[in-house]
């Protein structure tokens, strides 16, 4: 497992940490059972253990280091077999909707299968685990467990229940919701890594205002805030250009590369973000989700192309190692359609630093409308 293999002195921050925010639940509740946001621990696991965080990427793993992969999940102990949403596949209701349930289970296993296989290419992880902070009466109790691919050859116990199919594949019960389109896990937590004492304080907001005091410093670390704007992986109507774009390999006339590519930069985005890229053929840096870093720059005519350099560093990245795709193979939006993503987000962390990350379907449309509406 991956909090036993850290160090002791990461183990404890991150007790600490999740202590800390613990304590202050009673701005939220008067439940003996402290409140954990997920984002905040997202941020706590990641910031304690050194982490890479991958979560503002819509991907299946929220965190990795090293070869591991994370999917980070908080819920309530209840009778320790509590059922977990752990995928949503409501833009793929095309695939499965008017199906039978047997055909049902095996789309969504195969899509969820699929997008865990894309999530740990994309992160460069050979191995993936999630970490659990099970949630009880002034207690936090630590979980984890293989995040393991749905034997779709082993599936057994296929039920449909009012409105939810209910099946096994002989390591995992899950259930799909038909109308939610949410695939649900039952974790067994029986059995924690660690657990410990939450003091929660009985005015937390009095405490927090001590720490505003005249002498107090805060925030010495910065923020998280980025810019940021989206990119579509994809042309008009939805289809992936056969010539241009992230298949510009296979453009007519000179021999090119087999993995020369670039991402569209379409002309709105300059029109609403027009700071938000360094000049034409100005280099910079681009952070991948695996931690490696590609030089990249803004070219073409109108600024319409994001390029790597060397060119095929991009294209090796994107559609061998991401998308593993075979030298030669078209990209397709029916491609992108099976592992839940067809835009890129790119978070500016300053003029020469920018983090891309894989998000789903309709984000590039969405970050239009948030302009134009």
């Amino acid at each position: 497992m991956f909090y036993n293999n850290e160090s002791l002195e990461f183990q404890q921050k991150y007790i600490d940490s999740l202590s800390i925010i613990g304590s202050l639940s009673n701005l939220f509740s008067d439940s003996k059972v402290p409140y954990l946001y997920y984002r905040i621990a997202e941020k706590i696991f990641c910031r304690s253990f050194n982490a890479n965080d991958l979560s503002r990427g819509d991907i299946a793993l929220d965190a990795a280091k090293s070869n591991v992969g994370i999917g980070l999940k908080t819920f309530l102990k209840n009778n320790e077999k509590t059922l977990q949403k752990v995928a949503e596949f409501n833009k793929d209701r095309i695939l499965y909707e008017n199906k039978n349930e047997v055909d049902i289970v095996n789309i969504i296993a195969s899509l969820r299968n699929k997008r865990i296989d894309f999530a740990e290419k994309l992160s460069n992880v050979e191995k993936s685990y999630y970490h659990c902070v099970v949630r009880g009466d002034n207690r936090f109790h630590l979980y984890e467990e293989s995040m393991d691919l749905i034997n779709i050859e082993n599936i057994t116990s296929i039920k449909k229940k009012k409105n939810s199919i209910w099946f096994h594949d002989g390591i995992h019960e899950y259930t799909f919701n038909l109308s939610k389109s949410t695939l649900i896990k039952r974790f067994n937590t029986s059995q924690y890594l660690a657990e410990f004492d939450v003091e929660i304080l009985e005015n937390p907001l009095d405490d927090i205002k001590k720490c505003f005091s005249e002498d107090a410093k805060l925030f010495e670390n910065g923020s998280d805030l980025f810019d940021t704007v989206y990119l579509p992986l994809y042309s008009k109507n939805k289809k992936v250009s056969e010539r241009s774009s992230l298949n510009q390999w296979n453009a007519s006339g000179r021999e090119r590369n087999p993995n020369e590519i670039y991402i569209p930069i379409p002309s709105k985005v300059h029109k609403y973000s027009p700071t938000f890229f360094p000049q034409r053929d100005k280099p910079f840096n681009l952070h991948l989700p695996s931690g490696k870093i590609l030089s990249v720059k803004v070219c073409q005519d109108n600024s319409k192309a994001l390029m790597s350099n060397p060119n095929k560093a991009l294209g090796k990245w994107l559609l061998r190692d991401v998308l593993g795709l075979k030298e030669g193979e078209l990209l397709t939006y029916q491609k992108l359609q099976t592992i839940g993503i067809d835009s890129i987000r790119l978070d500016k962390i300053d003029d020469e630093n920018f983090k891309i990350n894989f998000v789903s379907f309709g984000s590039f449309e969405e970050y239009l409308d948030f302009y134009e509406d």
